[in-house]
């Protein structure tokens, strides 16, 4: 069973998140409290697996003093401009806070925040695995001997639960000679720039927020924003991405199928396609697309996914040509991208 504080001024947060917990097998409320001071009892007497904590008045620091004194998985329930602070100190998912209509919003997205939440139970088991074996020279390139990256190839990434997570595995262990990564993680509106951010802080290469028409190169990942969807265009001899608008795909805007399917008509068999943790089958059909197209397709494998879904649907569609775990996909994208 997994014990959760929820940690939040609101009581409208308090009372949804309380019974979409209450009625997930497996997940038990142990408390909800205002604020930090009401957590801070709660925790002398007893300590949960996972914190859901809403960000304001006191909330950051709180969220600091936790990571510092003793690290706990914290989901964060905030509005888009925080997202940035909640992620560098520590948090292990961000879940959006609207401004109006919380509780229709929250009940909505009850399924997604659940989800989060017990993504955020299993990072410490199921993210932290061996960094993978590859030798890399001065200033991140590849040790010498290896092959110049081509700018004709493009690695296609797509996830959703566990993967703010997993992603902060994969891609500091890409070289910054790596080819262009394109990437959708399921992520609300207003999110993702705060997210690739920190990632790029974290990495070799350039990770930033994709915006219309531009250029994928080597040695940069371009995320899809929140709420719109991503494709990949061949531009003359490049690659450049398409942002767009439109309706959610297998309930995702962005969606890993629009990306695939568009990578398999657009790069075929000068791509690699990866899908990692994840609900439901978002990615599945696009990668059988990219494999049919000539592309190389590996799966994150079951044993180092926080939820196996997506990796799943696309081994069952045989959209896959090899499971991994995931300290080992870098290595598979730099010896086949």
């Amino acid at each position: 069973m997994t014990g959760i504080l929820i940690v939040d001024e609101s009581a409208v947060v308090r009372q949804v998140l309380a019974a979409l917990l209450r009625a997930s097998p497996g997940l038990q409320v142990l408390a909800a409290v205002p604020g930090p001071g009401f957590a801070a009892e709660h925790l002398r007497r007893a300590w949960p697996d996972v914190i859901v904590l809403g960000l304001t008045a006191d909330g950051l620091g709180f969220l600091r003093r936790i990571m510092a004194e003793r690290p706990t998985p914290v989901v964060v329930c905030a509005a888009p401009g925080t997202s940035a602070e909640a992620l560098a100190a520590g948090a292990a998912a961000v879940i959006a806070k609207p401004a109006t209509g919380l509780k229709r919003s929250l009940e909505r997205d009850g399924d997604a925040i659940v989800a989060a939440i017990r993504a955020a139970a299993g990072v410490r088991e199921r993210v932290r695995v061996p960094e993978p074996a590859l030798t890399y020279a001065a200033g991140g390139a590849p040790a010498a001997g290896a092959a110049p990256v081509a700018v004709d190839r493009v690695v296609a990434v797509g996830t959703s639960t566990g993967g703010t997570q997993a992603l902060e595995v994969l891609l500091p262990a890409l070289p910054a000679t790596c080819p262009g990564v394109v990437l959708v993680q399921h992520m609300p509106a207003k999110f993702t720039s705060a997210f690739a951010e920190r990632l790029d802080a974290l990495c070799r290469v350039r990770v930033k927020e994709a915006a219309d028409g531009d250029p994928v190169l080597p040695g940069q990942v371009l995320v899809a924003p929140g709420g719109r969807h991503m494709e990949l265009r061949r531009a003359d001899s490049r690659y450049a991405v398409r942002v767009f608008e439109g309706p959610p795909v297998n309930r995702h805007c962005p969606s890993v199928d629009v990306l695939f399917h568009s990578v398999a008509r657009a790069a075929g068999p000068h791509a690699v396609g990866v899908i990692m943790t994840g609900m439901g089958d978002d990615g599945a059909r696009g990668l059988l697309e990219m494999r049919r197209a000539g592309a190389y397709t590996v799966a994150q494998d079951e044993a180092t996914c926080v939820v196996h879904g997506m990796p799943r649907e696309a081994v069952l569609l045989g959209a896959v040509d090899r499971e991994s775990p995931l300290g080992s996909i870098a290595e598979v994208i730099f010896h086949h991208g």
